[in-house]
């Protein structure tokens, strides 16, 4: 269900994109009446787009093209949130514990269920990091001992955690303050990002390994 939701959020942004890329290119008395429009609005004024008989060839061309791509947008929107709320129905049953977690909604929480896959997939907290693409690599040289992100890994993991660390950085009271230590202590915010996302793989492991499903 995460590929299908992917691919559908993906379909989306691509009709988006180019719905966006017609409208600069169409006659312009309809691309004044588009132009600034809030996204939803431009999507439903598009979609309902008719084309009058004194419309031009040009004008009638642009009206069709946009309001296929603004029905294409609905379908993809109105099936993406339909996987989001199966998706949200089956963590909630095999590792709710993890919705209660700052930052981690269903499409995250499904990633990392995904990774983690059950008890005896991943044997330690260090593997599971590292499998996420967050155990530290060395880049000293010379005096300067320091380390970088982990290029490797599972990539959507590591894109799940990267999203929670995002949240937390606005939202958390606790992530502000480590960070701003860190920043202190002459870190920079990307070696502090790089250590959070380490501790919250460690932690994420441990709150999946103890969780008892609603479902088998």
């Amino acid at each position: 269900m995460l590929l299908a939701r992917r691919s559908a959020v993906d379909v989306r942004r691509q009709a988006l994109v180019q719905l966006r890329s017609v409208i600069v290119t169409c006659p312009d008395q309809l691309r004044e009446q588009l132009r600034g429009l809030p996204v939803r609005r431009l999507i439903v004024r598009c979609s309902r787009l008719r084309h009058p008989p004194s419309c031009t060839p040009d004008e009638l061309a642009s009206r069709l093209v946009l309001r296929s791509l603004a029905r294409r947008v609905e379908a993809a929107t109105a099936e993406a949130a339909e996987l989001e709320h199966e998706i949200l129905a089956h963590v909630r049953a095999l590792a709710p514990q993890l919705l209660d977690e700052p930052g981690v909604g269903p499409i995250v929480a499904a990633q990392l269920i995904v990774t983690w896959s059950h008890q005896s997939r991943v044997r330690s907290e260090a593997a599971f990091a590292r499998l996420a693409g967050t155990a530290p690599i060395p880049v000293s040289s010379g005096q300067t001992i320091r380390h970088r992100l982990s290029r490797g890994g599972d990539r959507q993991l590591n894109r799940a955690l990267h999203t929670v660390i995002l949240h937390r950085r606005l939202h958390d009271p606790a992530t502000k303050t480590y960070i701003a230590r860190r920043l202190a202590e002459g870190k920079t915010t990307r070696d502090a990002t790089r250590l959070l996302k380490r501790y919250l793989a460690r932690h994420m492991y441990r709150v999946l390994q103890n969780q008892t499903p609603l479902m088998t």
